[in-house]
């Protein structure tokens, strides 16, 4: 008799979302899990809404076909357009909404955040903590992911990179880490800060959402990419420590 297919799937442009999947199996148990990486593509983070609410409605679509029934969509560039994705009876949770809700319960006296390109020049940020009263003062850190995917984690150009990002918001007491591949590096960041700064992972504030949702336990992971399957174990080593036993690689 076949394995039962995972009903919750993870999407992100590369690993970033191994964190969650991490935290998912810490927090909630042996939910079986579809995750898919998107690194075939354009990152996230350089698309435009257009293109990137089309290429998530494509993986949509293919997550339907397999039957996925609750999606975690483990990446802030894509969390800026799902109010313009049709997903119809998929159960969708993004990072945004739970990174303002921990953000504004820390009530931090001045707020960084650092984050990829669409994420940050997409102002959604920047307009959910305005009306709440809290000014962000937001930095883009597009190289970060991309030397993160690449198996990066500690090397002086990764620093130098940090340093030129954050130095602006060394002094900010909070400072929200507005990609799921930074807390990978969070050891490197707090090097660039405050001793007081705190860094903000939304991860948990995320994994929290999900908990609520009924979903089967026991069954198989799949881990699937447009990308290079070799890189992608290997970055999710180096970042994560998860070793992937297998990834598919699959032109969607």
């Amino acid at each position: 008799m076949s394995k039962p297919r995972a009903k919750l799937a993870i999407v992100d442009w590369g690993i970033g979302g191994i964190g969650i999947y991490q935290r998912i199996k810490s927090e909630i148990g042996d939910v079986p899990i579809l995750y898919f990486s998107d690194t075939g593509t354009t990152p996230y983070g350089k698309m435009s809404r257009p293109a990137l609410t089309q290429r998530l409605q494509t993986l949509i679509a293919f997550l339907q076909s397999e039957e996925v029934t609750h999606l975690v969509v483990g990446c802030n560039a894509a969390s800026t357009v799902l109010p313009f994705l049709n997903h119809g009876r998929l159960k969708v949770e993004g990072v945004i909404e739970s990174a303002v809700k921990l953000t504004l319960r820390l009530r931090p006296a001045s707020l960084g955040l650092i984050g990829g390109r669409r994420t940050v020049l997409s102002g959604v940020y920047r307009r959910a903590f305005a009306d709440r009263g809290l000014i962000v003062r937001q930095r883009i850190a597009q190289p970060l992911s991309g030397r993160i995917e690449n198996g990066d984690i500690s090397s002086a150009e990764l620093r130098d990179d940090c340093r030129t990002i954050l130095t602006p918001l060394k002094k900010c007491s909070h400072i929200l880490l507005a990609c799921t591949h930074y807390p990978a590096i969070s050891s490197v960041l707090k090097e660039c800060v405050s001793a007081e700064t705190l860094l903000i992972d939304p991860g948990t504030e995320l994994v929290a959402q999900v908990s609520k949702w009924r979903l089967p336990k026991g069954g198989q992971d799949r881990f699937l990419t447009s990308g290079e399957p070799q890189k992608m174990m290997i970055a999710a080593s180096n970042a994560f420590d998860v070793r992937l036993k297998s990834v598919e690689k699959i032109e969607i």
